[in-house]
């Protein structure tokens, strides 16, 4: 029974044609595609360098990419903000003093508007308290405009034009965030505020991982009395409070100095304060880095100390520098908006999101006009997409890890 059945599979498989047998050979089965591709994944893997299976990784992270697309936007209004904002920084209307914020309207008595629009607004006085408020005045509408012409300004101080993203039609307005005691539009104050807020965070940032790296690094690899020194010096900063040494270094800047000279002392002033936290990381990495035989080996090779900290030492963490990196820049900006709100900071007619929320100390005018507090929601939103962004770069720090 066994004999027949194997002569007619070879019977089969003689008679089988050409056309087939061509198919079989040049076309693997589908069941055999799979682990072809897997194994090409897997070759790409384990040839990818770390920065490769970093950047895969950080991808899978949703949420880190959704904060890292929201801080280019921030900085992307920073670096247009002339542009992007209704109005020039200066520019204000005191007959629109503590104006609501305007509505945008799609409906209107006559039916629906694919296109948003405004109304006037109408200044009141109450008749029994006095108060002044503000009433739409339905009668006049003003339809949102892209690309408008309005009010002239120079674009990075280079040269002058009146275009801007958003405007309204002569005659009307457009405070889509209201307006502080002076008539100013909040929205476009807030927009000028975020290239100081955002720029004081990169420089005060910048000098801490210069200080930061360099006196850490010294402190791990020499050790000895240099390492006594700094961290003696290190526990000395970090004992005092944050923000009254805030304080007695705010106050210590001459108030002669021009908002620009203001503007790099705060700077300095944070930076003194923020080294210290990235020193110690650095510290600790290179104690457990510099008895390693590939630090060994460059020095029997007759590498320099400083070679050996700089060019072999210092790379293999560089990730995790740059995530330390990543999270300071929120406590840099946090640190200018409190200085700036106490009156210690940043003063005008420099314009920040700390000096804007100096005007909502008032309780009072809090009650009435709370848009005044808008800024803290971009304050906010910038450090929790900073936050984000650096939960995603620590694991991608380490992609190895599941």
């Amino acid at each position: 029974m066994i004999i027949p059945w194997i002569t007619h599979r070879r019977w089969n498989t003689d008679n089988a044609d050409d056309t087939d047998l061509e198919t079989r050979t040049d076309h693997p089965p589908p069941s055999e595609s799979p682990d072809l591709d897997a194994e090409m994944a897997d070759t790409e893997l384990y040839t990818a360098s770390q920065w490769q299976l970093m950047w895969w990784k950080f991808r899978k992270h949703k949420l880190a990419v959704g904060a890292s697309m929201v801080i280019f936007a921030l900085y992307g209004l920073a670096v247009f903000c002339e542009f992007l904002a209704p109005y020039p920084l200066m520019y204000r209307d005191t007959a629109y003093a503590y104006a609501p914020p305007q509505r945008l309207h799609f409906f209107a008595d006559d039916g629906f508007h694919p296109w948003p629009f405004v109304y006037r607004l109408r200044g009141e006085r109450h008749p029994e308290t006095l108060r002044k408020f503000y009433a739409e005045d339905t009668s006049q509408r003003y339809p949102l405009r892209l690309l408008v012409r309005g009010e002239p300004y120079r674009f990075w101080g280079l040269f002058q034009t009146d275009l801007h993203l958003l405007g309204v039609d002569p005659g009307g307005t457009l405070f889509l965030l209201g307006t502080d005691s002076m008539g100013r539009d909040m929205l476009s104050r807030i927009i000028y505020g975020a290239r100081i807020s955002l720029t004081i965070g990169l420089v005060g940032v910048t000098l801490s991982f210069i200080l930061g790296l360099t006196i850490g690094v010294l402190s791990g690899y020499y050790g000895g009395w240099v390492d006594n020194l700094v961290q003696r010096a290190i526990e000395i900063l970090r004992s005092f409070p944050s923000i009254p040494l805030w304080m007695a270094l705010s106050a210590a800047l001459p108030g002669s100095w021009s908002p620009l000279q203001i503007y790099m002392g705060i700077t300095v002033v944070l930076s003194l304060i923020g080294w210290t936290g990235l020193a110690r990381q650095v510290r600790g990495k290179i104690l457990s880095l510099r008895e390693e035989d590939f630090a060994t080996a460059a020095l029997l090779a007759g590498a320099s100390k400083w070679r050996i900290m700089w060019r072999h030492l210092l790379p293999s963490f560089m990730s995790h520098i740059i995530v330390s990196i990543t999270l300071a820049v929120p406590g840099m900006i946090l640190g200018e908006t409190a200085l700036s709100f106490l009156g210690l900071g940043l003063r005008p007619p420099i314009t920040s999101w700390g000096v804007l929320l100096k005007e909502a100390q008032n309780v009072q005018a809090v009650a009435f006009q709370p848009w005044l507090l808008t800024p803290v929601i971009f304050v906010i939103l910038t450090v929790l997409a900073f936050n984000f962004m650096g939960d995603g770069l620590r694991d991608a720090a380490d992609p190895y890890a599941r």
